[in-house]
């Protein structure tokens, strides 16, 4: 009765156990789950704002709408401007939730677009942003609205894309802005659509882009959408425009100059300087109020390129900035063309709602006198690539974007050495047709089962960095910062070609590619375009700037320049030629930084939650179907022995199959406290199905073991004190390295304080890999994470079969002390290896098995190894048939032995 009883509580607790970790479970998805906060939409007050006329003296007034926040006093002000091809109804959620925050916003439409008059002259100094002037004389004559003084309205200007370039103008020509939020934006609208990636020298790859004086391919999807856009746009309120001028409400002038580049690939010298003109790049240094710049990853229209140069201005004219490098971005899809909205996947929606977040903070501390003392944000603020099963990207921060600049504790430039190989020949074909496909604008970004449409034939050249390693880092280091925190590559990499050309003009296309297992992804929907006039038949340098984004350097994997000659998303050269191409410097420089930790991504993702809790429902079942048995079967309750010398005690283990053949045949050894022991034996031996005996993974026919005294069965309590490794490491493929060692050590029950988790990492040395999905791991590399998982918890006896699979020298002789000093704090280890060298060096004791039976056993020294005969020599005399202990001249007939020794085979 007290038996039972002892069992229905240990029922009771194995249930308890099963919710708990179900509730902590749950916790945890609900904790990683991003914010889905609900804006109530607030009504607003409809107004015109009478701006400027058009050239032709048309009367142009604003469609705007006024929010108000509660209560009476004065509040600070916001004006929202949207992205290209919008209006007002875009910003209707952000501007709610603002008033909701206690800003009165004014949120407008363009000049050109929705119900506002006037054409669209695209951020014009004359027109749109000499329009913003205006609404913020209309804020300063609303009573709730505070002010600085005056005609002073304390006012901040936030927008997103085209609305970003009109925030950061206005604050240049009207000093009354206090602040400005730059989203997704320009710095210079000629390098957007005509971008050139070849550089006038190759830099350290820490100093600013300096493209040569000449513009690169035209970017023809993005400007095809642009051109649509402005002529959905409509008719209405466009006066003066003839019907069949295909420009809709587009400043005609300025529209058939940007025709002409669409058709020609090539801009002429008034459009290069229209657009200059039309971009905050010549205005930067006046702006006076503090900036925040907000730019995506995910954004083929314009790059991190473009906020890195109006950062660089803003810190020369020493306006205080702060930068924001998201995942977001034109190609993210889910509203993110004006940079405010925060639809689309939970994942788009937890970094807007970083980003919202944070934009709050700005707000606060530069618009409400009250809010001074809210720490400032971060002068650099980058998130890496969200992995699989993640709703949130870990971010890193640097005390100031002048950080990125130069050489420092916290940023440096690696080296990462590039396959050296000959020149390769590749062709430019009539008219550039057929094109690559590399990245399409818009969210459909060409992954890893597309390279071939990226990598044509006879058009392309790979360029593979070695395989990515500590030695290869190591050795890579320029500057100050070696691999960074996470070894994160946060810049733009810098490349140097030799091109020879039977053309005057040469047009190539850089993407940068991550190779794992034969498979290539394109981890950053970005590519880089270069147009460079050359001599014909002349070898020319060409030094490249890839596009900047950040990457992670995953051990394990190789890097792939790929250089194209055609790419779908540009017009380029047309004209049919040869390039000869091939490296002019073997390397391919990365900016490193060294961030320290913003926002850490959640500890195990989502989908790791989900197998989590599956696994530990699995167990609470599990548990309890146990302990109904064990209960049935009225078992005693054994109690192992601590204390025991012997720890495993082998003794006449038996295994026959069904086909009769017997795998194991009485089968007796043991090992002690303190010992490394070697089970050793040809293929076939009986050596896994004895270790698998055991540990109670298998039934023996005959015989027994005992850990700690205790017998062995499938699931006995004693098991908690074994770690194993037997016929190669099981894991969960798409989970990280670390997340199956945390859902290994989940699935025990036991304090997590107990796991020893950093020791084990120590062991498995994977570095960055370990958070990396284990399906992208090489055998050496799960090897040593399964080695590291049977060392979680640092049990009494570790069983490590054939150990050293796959692994290479430099990492067997490191893993040969770790077990001997485990074995020194008096546990036990058992491995099986056919390494007998390595054996000789990290064993004590030997135990040699043939045809199922222990044929030799005893320390190695007691075997007849001596200084002048190795532990192989020994082996293959004792599988032979002859004594060991005899000595090496006790068979004179070597050619006997070397026969006896040809016959053995696997059983």
């Amino acid at each position: 009765m007290t038996h039972n009883h002892g069992v229905q509580r240990r029922i009771a607790k194995g249930l308890v156990a099963g919710l708990a970790v179900l509730v902590v479970l749950v916790g945890g998805l609900l904790w990683s789950a991003p914010r889905t906060d609900v804006v109530p939409l607030r009504a607003a007050q409809a107004v015109r704002i009478p701006v400027g006329a058009e050239p032709d003296g048309a009367p142009v007034a604003l469609d705007a709408d006024l929010y108000v926040p509660g209560g009476s006093d004065p509040a600070p002000a916001v004006v929202l401007a949207h992205g290209f091809g919008g209006d007002k109804a875009d910003l209707r959620t952000e501007a709610s939730r603002l008033a909701a925050r206690g800003y009165v916003v004014l949120a407008y439409t363009s000049r050109g677009f929705g119900e506002s008059g006037g054409r669209i002259h695209l951020m014009d100094p004359d027109y749109e942003v000499a329009d913003a002037a205006r609404v913020i004389d209309y804020l300063a004559g609303q009573d709730r609205v505070a002010r600085s003084g005056g005609n002073d309205p304390r006012v901040a200007v936030v927008g997103g894309s085209y609305g970003g370039a009109l925030a950061l103008m206005a604050a240049a020509r009207d000093q009354r802005v206090d602040a400005v939020v730059a989203l997704i934006t320009w710095n210079d609208l000629a390098q957007a659509f005509f971008p050139q990636a070849a550089q006038q020298d190759a830099g350290t790859a820490l100093g600013p882009a300096e493209p040569i004086d000449e513009p690169g391919p035209y970017k023809q999807l993005w400007g095809a959408n642009f051109l649509l856009g402005a002529l959905g746009a409509g008719d209405a309120g466009n006066a003066g425009v003839g019907e069949g001028s295909g420009c809709g409400r587009f400043d005609p002038d300025l529209c058939r100059r940007f025709i002409r580049a669409a058709e020609t690939g090539r801009p002429d010298a008034q459009l290069l300087t229209e657009l200059r003109a039309h971009s905050p790049a010549p205005t930067l240094s006046q702006v006076n109020a503090p900036v925040y710049l907000i730019q995506g990853m995910s954004d083929t229209l314009f790059g991190l390129d473009q906020a890195d140069a109006s950062a660089r201005a803003l810190l020369a004219a020493n306006t205080p900035v702060s930068v924001r490098w998201t995942n977001g971005g034109h190609d993210q899809g889910g509203g993110a063309a004006s940079g405010l909205a925060a639809g689309g996947s939970a994942s788009v929606r937890a970094e807007a709602q970083q980003v919202s977040d944070s934009i709050d903070l700005f707000l606060d501390r530069h618009l409400r006198p009250e809010s001074r003392a809210v720490a400032a944000l971060p002068g650099f603020t980058y998130a890496v690539r969200l992995r699989r099963g993640q709703d949130v990207a870990a971010t890193y921060t640097l005390s100031s974007y002048a950080d990125v600049l130069a050489s420092s504790t916290r940023r440096g430039v690696l080296a990462l050495p590039l396959r050296v190989r000959e020149a390769a020949t590749v062709v430019n074909p009539p008219g550039g047709v057929p094109s690559a496909i590399t990245v399409v604008p818009g969210g459909l970004g060409v992954g890893a089962a597309s390279y071939q449409l990226a990598a044509l034939p006879g058009q392309h050249l790979a360029l593979d960095s070695e395989v990515i390693n500590a030695d290869v880092l190591g050795a890579g280091v320029l500057d100050a910062a070696a691999t960074g925190e996470a070894g994160v590559v946060a810049g733009a990499p810098r490349l140097s070609l030799e091109v020879t050309s039977s053309g005057r003009e040469v047009s190539l296309y850089a993407s940068l590619w991550q190779v794992q297992g034969g498979t290539a992804r394109l981890l950053r929907p970005l590519t880089a375009a270069a147009r460079v006039t050359v001599t014909p038949g002349t070898p020319q340098k060409v030094d490249l700037l890839l596009p900047m984004a950040t990457w992670e350097l995953a051990e394990g994997s190789r890097w792939r320049v790929l250089i194209t000659t055609t790419d779908a998303a540009y017009r380029g050269t047309s004209t049919t030629r040869v390039d000869r191409v091939s490296l002019a410097e073997p390397t391919l420089l990365l900016p490193v930084a060294r961030g320290a930790t913003g926002s850490p991504a959640p500890l195990l993702d989502r989908e790791s939650v989900w197998v989590l809790g599956l696994t530990g429902l699995l167990l609470a079942a599990g548990a309890v179907a146990a302990l109904s048995a064990r209960a049935r079967a009225r078992r005693a309750d054994v109690v192992s022995d601590p204390g025991r010398e012997d720890v495993l005690v082998v003794d006449g283990l038996t295994k026959v199959y069904g086909d009769g053949h017997r795998a194991v045949d009485g089968v007796s050894w043991q090992a002690r406290r303190g010992q490394v022991v070697g089970l050793l034996g040809p293929n076939g031996a009986g050596k896994t199905t004895t270790l698998r005996m055991a540990v109670g993974l298998i039934r023996p026919d005959a015989g027994e073991s005992r850990i700690r005294g205790q017998l062995v069965t499938p699931g006995a309590p004693v098991l908690r004190h074994v770690g194993t490794l037997i016929e190669g490491p099981g894991f969960v493929p798409h989970l990280s390295g670390r997340a199956n060692l945390l859902a290994y050590w989940a699935a025990t029950g036991r304090p997590a304080q107990e796991a020893g988790l950093e020791e084990a990492l120590d062991v498995a040395a994977l570095g960055g890999a370990i958070d990396r999905p284990v399906k992208s791991y090489s055998h050496g590399m799960k090897q040593r994470l399964g080695i590291a998982q049977a060392m979680l918890g640092r049990p009494d006896l570790l069983i490590l079969d054939e150990p050293t699979n796959g692994l290479d020298p430099p990492q067997i002789a490191a893993l040969r002390p770790i077990l001997q000093r485990y074995a020194a704090t008096g546990r036990t280890v058992v491995i099986s290896s056919h390494l007998l060298g390595e054996v000789q060096l990290t064993c004590s004791h030997v135990i040699v098995m043939h045809a199922g039976r222990v044929i030799v056993a005893g320390a190695v020294q007691d075997l007849g190894v001596t200084a002048g005969r190795s532990l192989e020599e020994v082996f293959l005399e004792t599988i032979a048939g002859v004594d060991p202990a005899a000595g090496p001249d006790a068979d004179p007939d070597l050619a006997a032995r070397t026969e006896r020794l040809r016959q053995v085979r696997p059983r």
